[in-house]
């Protein structure tokens, strides 16, 4: 079991879903697909969410799911891609768990997102060179909340997961040393 959740930030198609999934079932506890809690408890997709709301109101939405999931048992969490967008997630996570920014290039994600027709900050925009320009623009607020990064390009979910934990159990045993 873990003691603090781990948070999975990232770029949509940095595999955040696919790599949580392989570290909860090696850490044996609660995995938590923020966005799809978000449809459940909203009763609505993201892409009608962001229709009918807008983006900041997602954002609140969002905002207040860290909080809840800050009082729960600890889980592995893959958030969604702009949850670094609002100051306030950052400091939320990092209060309540350890934050792993998974980094993939803009090819990678473009092949991974490109059949999709969920994905609404890309509607109208679905190529490398728009793609590239949007993880720019959010780059520095990965890097900054994040605790480490490991780059998701040519690995499998559970390669990238056993990097995480070999990665968490250093920084555990650096802190205590």
């Amino acid at each position: 079991m873990i003691r603090d959740n781990i948070f999975l930030i990232g770029f949509m198609g940095a595999g955040k879903s696919t790599v949580a999934r392989a570290l909860a079932e090696r850490l044996h506890c609660p995995l938590v697909e923020m966005d799809q809690q978000i449809v459940k408890e909203q009763g609505m997709t993201i892409n009608e969410i962001f229709d009918k709301y807008g983006e900041d109101r997602f954002r609140e939405i969002e905002s207040q799911l860290i909080l809840d999931l800050g009082q729960g048992e600890a889980a592995v969490i893959s958030c969604g891609g702009g949850v670094v967008v609002r100051p306030q997630n950052t400091e939320y996570m990092k209060k309540s768990g350890r934050i792993v920014y998974l980094q993939a290039s803009p090819r990678t994600v473009y092949e991974r997102v490109k059949d999709s027709s969920d994905r609404p900050i890309l509607k109208g925009h679905m190529n490398v060179e728009y793609i590239a320009q949007l993880m720019e623009k959010r780059r520095a607020l990965y890097e900054a909340a994040a605790e480490l990064t490991i780059v998701t390009d040519k690995k499998t979910a559970d390669e990238i997961a056993g990097e995480i934990l070999n990665r968490l159990e250093e920084t555990n045993e650096a802190e205590l040393g």
